[in-house]
């Protein structure tokens, strides 16, 4: 069951640093403006909030790959606590912005810490 719950939130550290990479460093490319449903122009005026999104999304990435490599009690915490938080921020993202949010960051989360929960 950790083998599961570890492979689950790598793969939501590893969504996170992608989310991290459209968010700060290709905001305005095509691509990234597709993915996210906004226009050249919108994307120019948000360019510095999208970082600043981009850098909490790391954070979320830095916490999890943390989780993996301390393990043990340290891992477990932190595993809980940066699940919890993917999750809360992706259940406001599906409030307030996508509902296909919920599909990309709050369930796999979710998956995560009930593998982390049942494997504890």
């Amino acid at each position: 069951m950790q083998v599961a719950a570890n492979i689950v939130i790598g793969l939501v550290a590893a969504i996170h640093a992608y989310i991290l990479v459209l968010e700060m460093f290709l905001w305005n490319t095509p691509r990234t403006r597709k993915a996210f449903g906004i226009d050249p122009d919108l994307a120019e005026k948000t360019v510095t909030l999208a970082a600043n999104q981009g850098l909490y999304n790391g954070f979320l990435a830095a916490g999890l790959v943390w989780a993996l490599i301390a393990g043990g009690p340290t891992g477990y915490s932190f595993s809980v606590f940066f699940l919890i938080c993917v999750i809360i921020a992706g259940l406001y993202g599906a409030a307030t912005a996508s509902k296909r949010i919920i599909f990309v960051q709050a369930l796999p989360a979710a998956v995560g810490l009930v593998l982390v929960l049942a494997a504890h």
